[in-house]
């Protein structure tokens, strides 16, 4: 199984990795991998975090040096020493975060970087412009060269992403996590892009999570675990089951959301709440909605329509211009982040690096950082350390974090490790109410299924929680009501079993609700 039948039936490997080893200090990140992609197909890469996707695609890519083996590109061995020398030789690589520049057009974000010629620079734009207009055609990739990247929606920047790889003439496409920010009607659209990419002969690697798309979309699935190669199959030859068993070494059981119809006291209320973003646009505009008890609400919607916004107003990282905010029963609209956590919020930040954690501190560090001046982890301004070990122990064994020790710094944790660690340290102080953001963003499938199972058994043992994600399956999965957010605005609630995802994808994508009878 572990096999690679890439070249099987006699068609010749484009590109051939072959017993690719990187080491970092301390970790063995790729183990001897070979690996090889067929013109014009499409390789799906799975694995848990830390299993050596990235770090392969980057050498792929020429950001990294294997330390042992090589590349072979058109049956020639290549060495690349930067991502501009695989740009030359036809390689293309989207990244899940876009690399464009918001205030430019998407002709000018194609032009940057690439070599301007002898004639004039508005000539050079029409030209531009008229190659953008001529591949987006080619591949049903709509979109106006001439527009400004920041008027454009999430999906149209991911195309713009996928154009600048194809006019620099990439014939291969690496693709991490391209369809974690769109709408379900968005995922299909861009589906059929990559279909028919292939059928021209382009050859795609798909690195994803979502093990559904993965099987929609491959001809081949390679799993890596561990740092090795532990199965490299046809698409069509397994399933999701299959799958999930070779990425984590167990069978991934999933969770039934079994709701309960009572109503409980609430616990988070906002009446009329509106805030504006960096610029002062208005970002929420009359903000209402309540949290009970015992309860999961989930905030559904494209990214940028307002979540970041919405995060800040409730952890009380950016005031509110009008309205009010409870937080079990007190008024809290004024409040500090520090006053909001001692008032019972429990806070799991959306960018875990940038808000909830410090690389550079050991796990036990990390896990009182907003307890550590007061008892039982401080006494009389003096840290306990025997007693910060002892908690940090607990959590880790509970929460299954994988780590050396809890001295290990948080920067060495995987994606998934640090989400769960920021999640047991926020469960631990039992709050009322848990305002988790994108809990599950560049988390792989089993730590995926023990946050979710964390979450589910808080919710029955009766905290009330308030889930932003822009995940619509983790949201439809783990909701009791589902708010769907779009340019600020609540554009409509449903209650678990009322909406499908296609329907609250169209709301996602601004077809507003139809006034009541």
């Amino acid at each position: 199984m572990v096999g690679d039948p890439a070249t099987a039936g006699g068609s010749a490997a484009l590109v051939e990795l072959r017993g690719i080893t990187k080491r970092f200090p301390g970790a063995l990140a790729n183990d001897a991998i070979d690996l090889e992609l067929r013109q014009g197909e499409i390789l799906a890469l799975l694995g848990e975090n830390g299993a050596g996707k990235s770090t392969l695609m980057s050498i792929l890519y020429g950001l990294y040096r294997p330390d042992e083996g090589e590349i072979r590109l058109r049956g020639q061995t290549v060495r690349f020493r930067s991502a501009h020398d695989a740009i030359r030789q036809g390689l293309g690589m989207v990244h899940q975060h876009f690399m464009l520049v918001p205030t430019l057009t998407v002709a000018e974000n194609l032009m940057l970087g690439q070599p301007s010629p002898r004639a004039p620079l508005l000539e050079d734009r029409r030209a531009v412009a008229a190659r953008i207009t001529e591949l987006a055609r080619r591949h049903g990739l709509a979109v106006d060269p001439q527009a400004r990247v920041d008027s454009l929606s999430v999906g149209q920047q991911q195309r713009v992403e996928i154009l600048k790889a194809l006019y620099r003439g990439a014939e291969i496409l690496i693709l991490d996590e391209p369809t974690a920010v769109l709408t379900p009607q968005e995922v299909d659209e861009l589906l059929v892009v990559l279909r028919s990419l292939a059928a021209d002969g382009r050859s795609i690697v798909f690195i994803s999570h979502k093990l559904d798309e993965v099987l929609r979309l491959a001809d081949r699935i390679a799993v890596l675990r561990g740092g090795r190669l532990v199965a490299s199959v046809p698409a069509g030859s397994t399933d999701a089951r299959a799958l999930g068993l070779l990425m984590v070494g167990r069978e991934l059981v999933g969770v039934v959301a079994a709701r309960s119809a009572r109503q409980r006291e609430p616990r988070l209320t906002l009446r009329g709440v509106e805030a504006v973003d960096d610029r002062g646009v208005p970002a929420l505009r009359s903000i209402d909605f309540v949290v009970h008890a015992g309860e999961i609400v989930g905030i559904a919607g494209v990214d940028g329509n307002g979540q970041r916004e919405l995060e800040e107003v409730i952890a009380g990282l950016r005031p509110p211009q009008r309205g009010r905010i409870l937080l079990a029963g007190r008024d809290v609209t004024v409040a500090t982040t520090s006053q909001r956590l001692a008032a019972g919020l429990g806070y799991v930040a959306s960018d875990r690096y940038g808000r909830a954690l410090l690389r550079d501190f050991a796990i036990a560090d990390n896990l009182v950082l907003e307890r550590f001046h007061r008892p039982p982890f401080s006494r009389a301004g003096i840290l306990d350390r025997a007693a910060i070990a002892a908690h940090a122990r607990r959590l880790v064994e509970a929460f299954s974090i994988r780590a050396a020790s809890i001295e290990s710094l948080v920067g060495q944790l995987s994606g998934g490790n640090a989400q769960k660690l920021v999640l047991a340290r926020a469960l631990s102080q039992e709050p009322a109410l848990l305002l988790v953001c994108q809990p599950t963003r560049g988390v792989d499938v089993g730590a995926i299924e023990q946050v979710h199972g964390e979450l589910l058994l808080r919710r029955d043992a009766g905290m009330a929680i308030l889930l932003i994600s822009t995940e619509l399956d983790e949201v439809l999965a783990l909701s009791d009501r589902t708010l769907v957010l779009y340019e600020g605005r609540i554009a409509g609630e449903r209650r678990v079993g009322e909406a499908t995802a296609e329907e609250l994808g169209l709301l996602m994508g601004g077809r507003h609700e139809a006034p009541a009878a």
